[in-house]
């Protein structure tokens, strides 16, 4: 319906700000209904040149009556699945008062999460605290090259990506945004001092940090032997680009070399899969199966 999608321009607005003709209509496939939330004295800002877009007013307020018992009802499946990964108590207080505003607080779909607990409620109670206060955190942190040295930094927010739980921070020492896998970090201690400068939000400094993922990422082809084809698809996430009449594949997937996750999984894959290039991929895994088999010949 026009109004719903009149409404959601609207909502659009308010959270992203001066947002331009054509994005508007990327995101909506529309293009004539600014018109339309003037006509229905929503008060949209035009501003034309280079810079322009539509926006509105600082002042503007919805009416909180516009949140609908569905949406309650969505917010409230969000929070039951960030419940089961956290296991905070403050989370499980905001689900009871959400509980009571749905309109189907048994909800058909179910997030569990629990998996992804990291087991230290200490160390997130300290990172949040340290966001919230604009405070700098230091900590012991072992790398994945098993160096352990002293961080201070100015936390952004937690994030769970790629498998694990990350801090997003400032680095004062590299002068840039760094991640730091929380299961690596001990001692953590908020320090006296304030953010020496202002940080945009967690979601566009990771924007910006993805957009130069494919720079960093090393191009790797393997071929899989049919009866490990499925796991490999599952697993690696990577692009069958040749099929044969037995059933095996080649597959391309794009990696970042420091992170164990795929060269673990290639490993458990055995002789299912074969790398075909990197050259030293290739002696990269060769050497791990040799000092696998040199420890296993030892029994």
């Amino acid at each position: 319906m026009k109004t719903d999608r009149l409404y959601a321009i609207t909502v659009y607005l308010l959270n992203h700000g001066k947002t331009t003709a054509a994005e508007l209509s990327h995101k909506f496939e529309v293009s004539r209904d600014i018109d339309s939330l003037c006509q229905a004295e929503i008060p949209v800002v035009a501003e034309t040149g280079a810079n322009g877009g539509y926006y509105l007013p600082d002042s503007y307020r919805m009416d909180k009556h516009t949140v609908t018992k569905d949406d309650y009802s969505f917010i409230l499946t969000a929070l039951k699945g960030f419940a089961s990964a956290m296991g905070d108590s403050k989370v499980n207080a905001t689900m009871e008062k959400i509980t009571s505003l749905a309109d189907n607080p048994k909800n058909s779909i179910i997030l569990d999460f629990s998996v992804l607990r990291e087991g230290d409620t200490r160390l997130l109670q300290t990172l949040e605290e340290s966001v919230r206060e604009k405070r700098p955190v230091s900590f012991e942190y072992t790398n994945a090259g098993n160096v352990t040295r002293i961080h201070t930094v100015e936390p952004i927010a937690v994030v769970y990506r790629w498998y694990a739980w990350y801090l997003l921070a400032y680095s004062r020492v590299k002068n840039d945004y760094r991640t730091y896998k929380l299961i690596r970090m001990r001692n953590a201690e908020i320090v006296d001092g304030d953010f020496v400068k202002e940080h945009e939000s967690a979601e566009k400094i990771l924007q910006k940090s993805d957009d130069n993922i494919p720079q960093q990422c090393t191009e790797i082809t393997v071929r899989c032997k049919a009866e490990a084809r499925a796991k490999a698809v599952e697993y690696l996430n990577g692009k069958i680009t040749c099929e044969y009449d037995n059933g095996d594949c080649d597959m391309t997937l794009y990696v970042i070399e420091s992170e164990h996750f795929w060269f673990g999984t290639l490993l458990s894959l055995g002789d299912g899969v074969e790398i075909i290039s990197p050259e030293h991929i290739r002696a990269r895994v060769f050497e791990a199966a040799k000092n696998i088999l040199f420890l296993y010949q030892k029994l």
